[in-house]
């Protein structure tokens, strides 16, 4: 993995553990967790994803915390390295909110993002 022993890959607000929580358990017996990546697309080139696992793959990263359990796709996990996950809900809009030091550039929907080459 990318980054000190013991460290995780990301981190959960409390808002998004609890939210990620309840949508495993409307799942109940259907989904181990979330599965997180990313793939091509959108105006600045990358989308995140997310999507009920029924099970971890063997190559991915799996985070738990506060009951909440996530898991990154191999081919994610250097660009989500760092990354601080939070639930937002306002008047309009509710979601997953991905803060993330490694994006360079975001489009303007908020969408997409490119990610910074090394």
């Amino acid at each position: 993995m990318f980054g000190l022993p013991g460290q995780a890959p990301v981190t959960l607000t409390p808002a998004a553990a609890a939210h990620v929580r309840k949508l495993m358990d409307k799942a109940a017996g259907e989904s181990a967790g979330l599965r997180i990546g990313v793939k091509k697309g959108g105006c600045a080139g990358m989308e995140y994803t997310m999507d009920f696992a029924p099970a971890a793959e063997p190559h991915d990263e799996v985070v738990e915390q506060d009951g909440a359990r996530v898991m990154i796709a191999p081919m994610a996990q250097m660009f989500l390295f760092g990354t601080e996950i939070d639930y937002r809900t306002s008047l309009l809009e509710s979601g997953f909110v991905f803060n993330n030091p490694n994006v360079t550039e975001a489009c303007g929907c908020g969408e997409s993002v490119k990610f910074g080459t090394a």
